[in-house]
């Protein structure tokens, strides 16, 4: 399970966390402590209604490939009577359903994508759903605008530090008589030096295999990678000023950069920070 967040609705604290696939998940236990201390019993009066069998079934046919229809159809013919009965864990295990997920232990209850837990909201209450609708926007839109923020002042710092690369490569590896387009092609090869031990390829090759995408292949980097991408060129410059070969210098920062990827990812699992979202393996300025 990713890392998780919260929102007050009402006086009631709501976990949510983001899936894996398809988005986040909100915690009905959560939700159905609005109406009583017994939220299991809730939910699970809920899943005895016929429409809400229905329901949870077009979701599941919509977006998951391996729902298995003829134990959902078993269910939704026995939806509805005095003795039908059905817990989430029931639910998910018969027909593998990822719409709803299950957990034990603390933190624990039952979960379900945010589809499906706005209409248990309103099963609840009507006033409840709109509330709790009108939190989770505002605080989405929060944390979509703090993530833009630190893409963008990581990018920057990149890009700072770029320049402290260049100011290497000009006074260690580019011969004063060179003209000014000869001088730009080492500045190119030093800084595919850097993509292709971050991101795995040169800029020319992360153009050929993503022609349409905007911008370079730094620009669609995750926060994660900025962050090291900005470590790699400091380390650079300063081996380019010891006087280290480009071969030496490519297993040092790929080397680098694997170990740092590797605690930051370790970071992000503990929820230190979110990550955003590459195109691909890798970019070039």
């Amino acid at each position: 399970m990713s890392s998780r967040d919260t929102i007050e609705v009402q006086g009631v604290e709501i976990t949510y966390y983001e899936g894996e696939a398809c988005g986040d998940y909100i915690s009905l236990t959560d939700i159905a402590r609005y109406r009583s201390d017994k939220p299991a019993a809730v939910i699970a009066n809920w899943m005895r209604n016929h429409d809400v069998i229905e329901y949870l079934g077009l979701w599941e046919a919509l977006n998951n490939g391996d729902f298995k229809l003829l134990e959902f159809e078993e269910f939704k013919a026995g939806a509805g009577a005095n003795s039908f009965t059905l817990s989430p864990r029931q639910w998910i295990e018969r027909t593998g359903a990822i719409g709803m997920v299950s957990r034990s232990g603390r933190g624990g209850g039952t979960f379900a994508h945010t589809d499906i837990a706005f209409e248990f909201a309103s099963w609840i209450s009507p006033e409840f759903k709109l509330h709790l609708i009108t939190d989770y926007q505002r605080l989405k839109r929060i944390e979509q605008q703090t993530t833009s923020l630190e893409w963008n002042v990581t990018r920057e710092l990149a890009k700072i530090n770029y320049r402290i690369q260049t100011d290497a490569v000009k006074s260690c590896l580019v011969p004063e008589e060179l003209d000014e387009r000869h001088r730009s092609m080492v500045y190119a090869d030093e800084a595919d030096v850097l993509n292709v031990a971050l991101f795995g390829c040169t800029a020319s090759e992360w153009r050929g295999r993503f022609p349409e995408s905007p911008g370079n292949m730094r620009d669609h980097a995750s926060l994660l990678q900025l962050i090291v991408l900005s470590n790699l060129e400091s380390y650079n410059a300063e081996m380019i000023k010891r006087g280290f070969g480009q071969a030496y210098r490519l297993d040092a920062l790929n080397r680098a950069a694997r170990e740092q990827l590797i605690l930051l990812l370790r970071f992000e699992s503990e929820g230190a920070f979110e990550d955003g979202k590459m195109l691909g393996e890798g970019t070039g300025d």
